[in-house]
């Protein structure tokens, strides 16, 4: 195996770890309340409240992922990051409007676990899943390129 190949695997390990980490601060810690309840909404609350989520949430995995890099000495290229950011920004602005998930949830014949809130919260874990396999694209994207 290459040294370019390694660095790529490196590369795609760390920025997926560093990925996950960020959405699990973006998502829980520093999404608003008014972020969270308002960001499916339609019209100017619900674009205000989606952007302020997107930025904030974008902004977190970003410091994550560049203190990472910076601390590992990693080598990240800016269009590698661009790509994957934009990927995530995009991705994660769909998904968190919600429908989407729930569309996905009664294609695959789970419309009870869509609506289901316990014990579980049917459409927070499938929304949660949906966002990490969305990571994993957005790292192999800042891995590859």
């Amino acid at each position: 195996m290459s040294a370019e190949q390694l660095t790529i695997q490196a590369t795609f390990g760390v920025a997926l770890l560093a990925l996950l980490i960020g959405h699990q601060l973006g998502d829980h810690i520093a999404q608003t309340d008014r972020q969270a309840d308002n960001k499916a909404a339609k019209g100017a609350a619900g674009f205000r409240a989606m952007a302020g989520h997107l930025l904030t949430y974008h902004l977190t995995a970003g410091v994550v992922l560049a203190g990472t890099a910076f601390t590992l000495e990693l080598p990240l290229s800016a269009p590698g990051v661009v790509a994957g950011f934009g990927f995530s920004v995009v991705s994660h602005a769909i998904l968190d409007r919600r429908t989407p998930v729930r569309q996905l949830l009664r294609l695959t014949r789970s419309p009870v676990f869509a609506e289901q809130t316990s014990p579980v919260c049917g459409m927070y874990v499938a929304d949660q899943a949906l966002h990490w396999f969305s990571l994993l694209v957005s790292a192999l994207l800042i891995a590859r390129l």
